[in-house]
């Protein structure tokens, strides 16, 4: 019987050294190993925008004062004297202090060129406060208040929402815009022969605030004008545009 199985024996020894020869000297053999990724390429994208409005219910104030003088000192006590005067006057109406904040402070040279050289005629000091009005009723009189107490720059009163009603109506509008956007993609693909599957992406521009200046004036109503009529100020609507875009797999 060992006759019989002693060739066999050997050349399987035989191989097997042979193998355990090669890989010492050319190292492992080498395996393929194949890795296959499916993705699907046909997408099919449709955009959808839904618009909401809403009556604003705060309005920012932007109120300033220009004064020039012979000197800094004398320009800044003017202009520090109005300031002052304004910021007290409109807390009284109710207004918080963090409310009031300051936009700008500068205080710049004036020269005569008109002989040919240049000459220090004196400095302008400009001040510059942004007031936020909540409820938006004491508008009016913030800035009747301001011009009174020598405020000569009043421009670009903005109306707004607060910034959780804006969080709401802002959801509000990106659902109705994924609303839009899938009632746009059944449409769509039923009239081109086109089988929808699942929502694989989503796409959203942040949605937009449009809120249209509704005053601007360089100088305010004088104080001494006794026949001026009062300031009154409507805040319109505001409108939050959302818009998105979706991509369906198809089939």
């Amino acid at each position: 019987m060992w006759r019989d199985l002693r060739i066999p024996f050997f050349t399987i020894l035989f191989i097997f050294v042979g193998f355990l020869a090669y890989t010492k000297v050319f190292g492992p053999l080498p395996f393929a190993v194949t890795s296959t990724t499916t993705t699907k390429e046909s997408l099919f994208s449709v955009e959808g925008t839904a618009e909401v409005t809403a009556v604003p219910d705060t309005a920012l104030i932007n109120l300033g004062v220009n004064k020039e003088a012979p000197t800094v000192e004398a320009a800044k006590q003017q202009v520090d004297q109005i300031i002052n005067k304004i910021t007290a006057d409109v807390k009284a109406q109710g207004v918080e202090e963090k409310n009031i904040k300051t936009t700008n402070y500068s205080i710049n040279p004036d020269y005569d060129y008109t002989s040919g050289q240049q000459v220090l005629n004196g400095y302008t000091v400009s001040a510059s406060i942004e007031v936020r009005v909540t409820p938006i009723e004491k508008a009016n009189n913030v800035v009747t208040i301001a011009a009174n107490d020598g405020a000569n720059q009043v421009g670009g009163i903005q109306f707004v929402l607060n910034e959780e009603k804006e969080k709401e109506l802002q959801d509000q509008a990106r659902i109705e815009a994924i609303a839009n956007a899938k009632q746009k993609a059944e449409s769509l693909s039923k009239a081109a022969g086109i089988t929808l599957g699942r929502i694989v992406d989503v796409q959203e521009n942040a949605p937009t605030s449009i809120a249209p200046l509704q005053y601007n004036a360089a100088v305010a109503m004088k104080a001494e004008d006794a026949a001026a009529p009062r300031t009154e100020l409507s805040p319109g609507e505001n409108k939050i545009v959302s818009t998105v875009r979706l991509s369906y797999e198809t089939y």
